[in-house]
């Protein structure tokens, strides 16, 4: 009769075990899908930018005198080299000029073989968008070259504004595919008829998620979009919302479809994380409970010792098993400390689908202007009129624009910049230029002691102009109600370091520390993220050297910079 209530027990257990085994796998899912949809949302951003970042070269190229001079029968050699440093200091595939009937007459390839010069590409669904008043986008396989590329056009007019022409640009999309190849990740760029433009694998490309109508192969044709490819159906099958199989392995599926030209980007990635911790979770619970029948057994035998009065061997019997339900409970100690490490894990495996999630926004957010600023100064080098000490001011940001841009997206691909030897100041004069505006709107006195000699450190100097840049903006933040504010800013050397010092309302209660926690802030709502010291936080450790922060003697808050030794070999 003793038997059946430990059978039930045995199946009670068992059920909890394999209801707490579902729910754990749909728990540490819902992590893996979170960090897919931060990974496909950084990918959507990086290939949107890429659609939109010469998204106005061709409106400026067709206004060029060049171009127009020669689409009504002037030099064309001449706009050749003209197209050829154009294509050059763009990294384009190729820059070209078409009749009204679709004959290439000059391009930046024309002194190589395989030169567009002497086709005809009035097929082209761009070209005849073009012709046809509006901005002509299309993706294929060139019809020359046999390369695939995205081709942006706009129509020549001349003084009358009629139409004598119309100049293309060829982009190279495969660094893209590359980049997917790189980082181990499977992704899919498809077109709205669902074939595949560009894929981390590249057996994948230019199959097709569905089979295409007639109607749809017919078009295709036509426009010559994909020559010499038979576009069969790529062996893949979705399951549900967020699952699906591809390769012959059922993955994780996500998906954005809010591309340019009705395009999708699909991310698969693996469940073995999800997996693995689920059977933990689960084997957890099974250990328990066999830890808590243990003990009720061992309590069970004291009391039968106690009333039975048994022998000096069953008093030492139950001595071993005392011995052996005391390794039982470091066990359990021990595994408890595992599941509270991997749950710290998870908890920062959360923060870091967040930050991959805001890089991919900011990233996304700048790359828009820089493109149009990148274009406008293409239009002011082009001009004769142009003032070309404005166009290098103008090209300084963009290049410093575009630096922090790339920093923002080292969750897309791996790799590392190298240390430099630099000079310190250096680094903090260009920190000042940038914030002398907010300074000199507020009224900010800025007080800056630097040596004559030169501080030499090593590291990124990008990246430390960051954090300059950074504490001297807060600096300014915390003195915005004082009556006469000030910022004073120390240098020093052997080793580098740097010291800014404000007359605000300082630090209050709290720690450095307090404030380098990622999304902690004390600024109004609207005004910042909190990501600013957390960030400057790490890349002076990066750099092996330490910030802390501190309440000045006199009011407001100190903030002191020390950089490593100079003498030691370290890398980025």
């Amino acid at each position: 009769m003793r038997r059946l209530p430990r059978f039930l027990t045995a199946l009670v257990v068992l059920a909890i075990a394999a209801l707490v085994n579902q729910l754990s796998y749909r728990y540490f899912e819902s992590e893996e899908l979170s960090k897919a949809e931060g990974r496909l949302s950084l990918y959507h951003s990086t290939v949107t930018s890429e659609l939109a970042r010469f998204s106005h070269l061709t409106y400026v190229l067709a206004r060029d005198p060049f171009v127009v001079a020669t689409a009504q029968g002037g030099d064309r050699d001449l706009l050749n080299d003209r197209l050829k440093d154009f294509a050059a200091q763009a990294e384009l595939d190729a820059i070209y000029l078409m009749q009204p009937s679709g004959a290439t007459i000059s391009a930046s390839n024309a002194h190589l073989e395989g030169s567009f010069v002497g086709q005809n590409y009035a097929f082209r669904p761009y070209f005849q968008t073009a012709l046809g008043g509006g901005q002509g986008r299309f993706y294929g396989i060139g019809a020359t070259t046999g390369l695939p590329g995205y081709f942006i056009a706009d129509a020549v007019r001349d003084g009358a504004d009629a139409v004598v022409g119309v100049i293309a640009i060829k982009i190279d999309l495969s660094q893209l595919a590359q980049s997917w190849r790189d980082s181990g990740e499977q992704v899919l760029l498809v077109n709205q008829d669902g074939v595949v433009l560009l894929a981390s694998d590249e057996a994948w490309q230019y199959r097709t998620l569905t089979a295409l109508t007639d109607t749809q192969r017919g078009a295709i044709a036509q426009s010559r979009q994909f020559s010499g490819q038979d576009l069969q159906p790529l062996k893949w099958s979705p399951h549900d919302a967020f699952r699906a199989s591809i390769g012959g392995d059922e993955r994780l599926h996500v998906v954005a479809r809010d591309l340019p030209h009705d395009w999708a980007i699909h991310y698969f990635a693996s469940d073995d994380r999800a997996t693995t911790r689920t059977w933990l979770v689960t084997a957890a619970l099974i250990f328990a409970a066999g830890l808590a029948f243990i003990m009720v057994q061992v309590q069970r035998s004291r009391r039968m010792a106690v009333a039975l009065q048994k022998s000096v061997d069953e008093e030492a019997e139950l001595r071993r098993a005392n011995d052996r339900l005391a390794v039982e409970i470091e066990d359990r100690r021990s595994a408890e400390r595992r599941l509270k490490r991997t749950q710290g894990e998870l908890e920062r495996s959360s923060r870091l689908a967040a930050l991959g999630q805001l890089s991919a926004s900011v990233t996304h957010e700048l790359g828009q202007p820089i493109a149009a600023m990148r274009n406008h100064i293409a239009a002011a080098e082009i001009s004769a009129k142009a003032a070309p000490d404005i166009a290098g001011k103008i090209g300084g940001l963009v290049d410093r624009m575009e630096g922090i841009t790339r920093q923002l997206k080292f969750f897309a691909r791996s790799g590392s910049e190298p240390f430099e030897p630099f000079d310190l100041r250096d680094a903090l004069q260009a920190a000042i230029a940038l914030v002398e505006p907010n300074y000199s709107a507020g009224g900010i006195a800025l007080i800056s002691d630097m040596p004559d000699e030169p501080v030499m450190t090593r590291g990124i100097k990008l990246r430390i102009e960051q954090v300059l840049t950074n504490v001297l903006r807060n600096a300014a933040d915390a003195v915005e109600e004082v009556e006469s504010p000030s910022v004073r800013v120390t240098l020093g050397g052997d080793p580098a370091w740097v010291s800014v010092t404000d007359n605000g309302h300082g630090l209050g209660d709290a720690t450095l520390a307090d404030l380098a926690e990622p999304f902690m802030t004390t600024r109004d709502s609207g005004r910042g993220m909190g990501l600013g010291l957390a960030i400057s936080a790490q890349i002076v450790r990066d750099h092996g050297g330490d910030m802390t922060a501190e309440n000045g003697p006199d009011g407001g808050a100190i903030f002191h910079i020390r950089f490593a030794d100079t003498t030691e070999d370290t890398t980025s």
